[in-house]
C-alpha cells in the first residue's frame, strides 16, 4: 500500500516574473521524526538537480520556472513523486511512510532505517537503534567502540575508552551533549559504554570539526543528540545484563510536554567480587571494587506554537578502591560528570529560526593514597559556564547559520597534597587557572552550480586568561566543497583551520582516568592545526555505498607531559614540566557499506602515518606517536535470519601502537644499564580481535520489544597485551644480559548476556 502525501504550506511571493524560484522544504516521517540524509532530485525543462537533507531534515533550492518533478528516496521509505507547475517561490512539506509489502496473505513489513547515513563532507550520522547486533561486551551499543569502526579513527585497544582521530591525541576530540562539552570521556579502562544510548537518538561524527559552529578542538566533533519528540504514551526500556543494567522511562505530562529519564548502574562488587573472592587465592583481586553510576534526563515542552523548550541534565560517578594489606596501602580513585543545560528553539518565520542555550559542565578527578603513615592527594578539576547561541536564516535565497558564544574556564590542572601524619612538615601545590573564551561564527551555504555546492564557514575566538600575554586572537576559516556529479556519484573537498585553548594531559597509557586539564595561561601557548581533505561517495546501487577519501594534518604547539600521575616539587610548574612540540598526521580512508536486506554492515580500512617533533624528546629528531597504527581493518556484519534471530560479528585488525624499548645494555659497576636508541622504536604486536553476538527476540514490535542478547568479546580468546615489560635476566658472572618481553594482558574471551526489553 502506498500513500503520499504532501502539502503546501506557505507562498512566500507573487512575482511570476521572476526566472526562478526556491523551493524550500522539510522532509519528515510518518512517526514526525525529520530524516536525515534523504535524497532529493529535482528535474525541469533542460535542469536536473541533486539535493540531501541537512540533520533538521530541511532543503532550500533554487529551481527555475515551469513544470518540475521532485523524487524523494530514503532507504526503508516509499519513493514519492511530486509533479506540479512552479510560478513562484515555495514551501513544501513532504511526508514519507515506512516501505509496507503485501504477498499473497502475508504481511512482511521493513521498518528498517540506515543504521550509518553519510552526510556532506563525509560527515557520518548513526542510527543507534539498528546498530543494535553489533556485539559488545554488555550487549548494548557502544558510541565509542562503534567511532572506532569506522575510518580515520584508531582502534584504541583493550584498556582505552579514549578516541584517537586522523593521528591527533584523546584531547583534540570534543564529545558535546546536545550542545555541551563533556570531559570525562570514559569509564574505566574502557569496558563499559561511555553513554547509556538508549537515552540518545541519532550521533553525528565529523572527523575533522568542519562546521563554524564548533570549536575548540583539533580533530573531531561528535554531537550526542537526545529525543527531542515529545512522548505521547508512557514506555519502559532498558538492558539487564550480568555486569551492570539500565533503564529509560518516557513519561508524558501534557499533550504538549514530558520528560526522558535513564539510568545505569553497575554491580561488580555486589555480585562478581564475591564469586572472585570465594575461589581466589590472590589477595590483590579480594581487595579491589570498583564501580559506577550514571543517570541522563531530558524535558521538552512545546511552550507556544513557535517555541520549543528543552533541559538535559546528566550525571555520572566512578569509584575504584584498593588494598593492600602487605603494603599497608590504602587508595582511592573518583571521577565524575555533571552538566546541565537549558535551551530554548524560537520559530519566527519558514526562514529564520533561533536557538538560544545556557550551560554547566564539571568534570572532576581525586586520588588518595595511604601508605604506613605517608598520605598523598592529587585532584584536578575543569567547570565550564557558557551560553550558545545560533540563527538559522537565508539571505537570498542562500542559506545562513550564525551565532555567538560565551565560555567561562574554571580549571585546576593539579592540586597535590603530601602529609606525613607524624610530622609537621607537609606539603601541598595548587594551581587554579580562570579564563574568558568569546566566539563569533557564520555559516554560509552557497550554490554556487547546479552541481557545485559549498559551505563556507569562519569562526572568530576572543581568548584570555587574564593577562595581556595570555590573550590571543584567533580566524579560524572553514572551507567545504561539494560536487554532485549525478544521483551515483559526489566528491568533497575541504579546508579546516583550527586552535585548542584546553589541553588534556594524559599520564597514563591505559584507561586509569587520572589525566587532567589545563588552559593556555602562563605563557602556554594555544594548540592549533590545519587540515585538508579530499573524498569522494558513490551510490554502487540501491543498497550498497561506498566513500573514498584521504587527509593531510599540520599541528603546532602540541603538548607532553612526560611523568607520571604527578610531578610534585614545591618549585616547579606545569610551564616547566610540559614539553611543547609539534605534528604530522596524514592517510587514506575507505569504506564500503550496505544499507538495507537481511545482511548489513561495513568494511572500514584507514592506511595512515602519525609523527612527533619534540626539541627535548629523540634528540630532536621526528619520531612516530604513540598511536601511529600504519593499518587499520575493521568488517562489520548484521544478518536477520528470521523475526526471532539476528546475528552480529566484527572482526578487527590494527596495527601495534608504539613504545619505546632500549636497544643495548652495558655495565657499571657490574649493574647493567640499559641504552636507547631513538624514542618509540618499538611496535606492540598486531591487534586482532573477532567479537560475535546472536539476539533472541521474544517480542518484537515498533512498541514493544524483548530480546536476550548473547554475545562473545574476543572469541578466539587471542592475546592483546595493554603493554609490555622487560624481563632483564643477568648471568652468574655479569657479562651478559638476556631480555625477555613479558606481555601484559587485560581482556581474553568474555561472553557475555543480557535481557533488552520495552514496552
Amino acid at each position: 500500500m502506498k500513500i503520499i502525501t504532501f502539502v503546501f504550506l506557505f507562498c512566500l511571493s507573487g512575482v511570476f516574473a521572476q526566472s526562478k524560484a526556491t523551493i524550500a522544504g522539510h522532509i519528515k516521517s510518518s512517526e514526525n521524526e525529520n530524516l536525515v540524509g534523504a535524497n532529493i532530485s529535482f528535474a525541469a525543462d533542460n535542469f536536473q538537480h541533486y539535493a540531501i537533507t541537512d540533520t533538521l531534515g530541511n532543503f532550500l533550492e533554487k529551481i527555475p520556472l515551469g513544470n518540475l518533478k521532485i523524487v524523494v528516496n530514503q532507504l526503508g521509505y516509499l519513493e514519492k513523486n511530486i509533479s506540479f507547475d512552479c510560478l513562484k517561490d515555495t514551501l513544501i512539506s513532504i511526508v514519507l511512510v515506512k516501505d509496507i509489502s503485501l504477498l499473497k496473505e502475508v504481511v512482511i513489513s521493513n521498518d528498517k532505517k540506515k543504521g550509518i547515513t553519510t552526510l556532506s563532507g563525509g560527515k557520518l550520522s548513526f542510527n543507534l537503534k539498528e546498530l543494535s547486533a553489533v556485539p559488545t561486551v554488555l550487549g548494548t551499543t557502544d558510541i565509542i567502540k562503534l567511532l572506532q569502526l569506522t575510518p580515520g579513527v584508531q582502534n584504541s585497544g583493550d584498556a582505552n575508552g579514549y578516541l584517537y582521530v586522523r593521528g591527533g591525541d584523546p584531547g583534540h576530540n570534543a564529545i558535546l551533549y546536545n550542545g555541551t562539552p563533556i570531559y570525562g570521556m570514559s569509564h574505566l579502562l574502557g569496558v563499559f559504554p561511555f553513554y547509556n544510548t538508549d537515552h540518545i537518538k541519532e550521533v553525528e561524527f565529523d572527523k575533522s570539526s568542519s562546521n563554524a559552529k564548533y570549536g575548540g578542538r583539533l580533530s573531531s566533533t561528535t554531537l550526542l543528540i537526545p529525543n527531542k519528540k515529545i512522548p505521547s504514551e508512557f514506555e519502559i526500556q532498558g538492558n539487564v545484563g550480568i555486569l551492570a543494567s539500565q533503564l529509560t522511562l518516557a513519561v508524558p505530562i501534557t499533550q504538549k510536554s514530558g520528560f526522558y529519564i535513564s539510568g545505569r548502574k553497575t554491580y561488580i562488587d555486589e555480585i562478581i567480587a564475591p564469586l572472585l573472592r570465594s575461589g581466589s587465592e590472590n589477595s590483590d583481586v579480594q581487595d579491589m571494587k570498583y564501580g559506577f553510576s550514571d543517570g541522563n534526563m531530558t524535558f521538552v515542552s512545546q511552550i507556544s506554537k513557535k517555541n520549543l523548550l528543552s533541559i538535559d541534565a546528566f550525571a555520572s560517578a566512578d569509584e575504584l578502591k584498593i588494598k593492600d594489606g602487605n603494603l599497608a596501602l590504602h587508595t582511592s580513585l573518583k571521577w565524575s560528570n555533571f552538566t546541565v543545560s537549558p535551551a530554548l528553539i524560537t520559530i519566527f518565520s519558514p526562514k529564520v529560526n533561533m536557538s538560544n542555550a545556557i550551560y554547566f559542565s564539571q568534570y572532576s578527578n581525586d586520588l588518595r593514597m595511604e601508605q604506613a603513615t605517608i598520605q598523598f592527594g592529587v585532584s584536578s578539576y575543569v567547570k565550564d559556564f557558557g551560553f550558545n547561541n545560533a540563527v538559522r536564516y537565508s539571505i537570498k535565497n542562500i542559506p545562513f547559520e550564525s551565532g555567538f558564544q560565551y565560555v567561562y574556564h574554571d580549571l585546576q590542572p593539579q592540586k597535590v597534597n603530601v602529609e606525613n601524619l607524624t610530622d609537621t612538615n607537609n606539603g601541598s601545590q595548587n594551581s587554579n587557572i580562570n579564563a574568558n573564551e568569546v566566539a563569533v561564527f557564520t555559516t554560509i551555504k552557497p550554490k554556487l552550480t547546479d552541481y557545485l555546492n559549498a559551505e563556507i564557514g569562519l569562526r572568530i575566538n576572543y581568548y584570555t586568561a587574564g593577562s595581556k600575554s595570555d590573550s590571543y586572537l584567533h580566524f579560524q576559516p572553514r572551507v567545504l566543497l561539494n560536487y554532485i556529479a549525478n544521483e551515483k556519484y559526489s566528491f568533497y573537498g575541504s579546508y579546516n583551520k583550527q586552535y585548542q585553548y584546553l589541553s588534556m594531559i594524559t599520564t597514563s597509557s591505559v584507561g586509569i582516568p587520572t589525566d587532567f586539564w589545563i588552559a593556555s595561561s602562563d605563557g602556554i601557548k594555544p594548540q592549533s592545526s590545519d587540515e585538508f581533505s579530499i573524498g569522494s561517495n558513490q551510490n554502487i546501487s540501491k543498497n550498497l555505498v561506498s566513500s573514498f577519501g584521504g587527509f593531510y594534518r599540520l599541528m603546532k604547539d602540541l603538548l607532553e607531559y612526560p611523568y607520571g600521575v604527578t610531578q610534585f616539587n614545591e618549585t616547579t610548574t606545569l610551564k616547566n614540566d610540559l614539553l611543547v612540540g609539534k605534528g604530522k598526521a596524514y592517510g587514506l580512508e575507505m569504506m564500503l557499506r550496505k544499507n538495507n536486506g537481511k545482511f548489513t554492515g561495513w568494511l572500514s580500512y584507514t592506511l595512515s602515518w602519525s609523527d612527533r617533533n619534540f626539541d627535548e624528546l629523540n634528540n630532536g629528531n621526528t619520531y612516530f606517536a604513540k598511536y601511529d597504527r600504519r593499518h587499520n581493518l575493521s568488517l562489520v556484519g548484521m544478518y536477520d535470519l528470521n523475526a526471532k534471530w539476528n546475528f552480529g560479528v566484527t572482526q578487527i585488525f590494527s596495527s601495534g601502537n608504539r613504545f619505546t624499548m632500549p636497544t643495548s645494555w652495558y655495565f657499571i659497576n657490574n649493574n647493567p644499564v640499559k641504552e636507547y636508541t631513538a624514542y618509540n622504536n618499538a611496535q606492540m604486536p598486531n591487534y586482532i580481535r573477532t567479537d560475535l553476538s546472536a539476539n533472541y527476540f521474544f517480542v518484537k514490535t515498533n512498541k514493544k520489544e524483548s530480546a536476550l542478547n548473547f554475545s562473545v568479546y574476543n572469541t578466539f580468546n587471542l592475546e592483546n597485551p595493554i603493554y609490555v615489560v622487560l624481563d632483564v635476566q643477568v648471568d652468574k658472572d655479569k657479562n651478559s644480559v638476556v631480555v625477555k618481553q613479558e606481555k601484559k594482558v587485560l581482556y581474553r574471551i568474555l561472553p557475555s548476556i543480557s535481557w533488552r526489553f520495552k514496552f
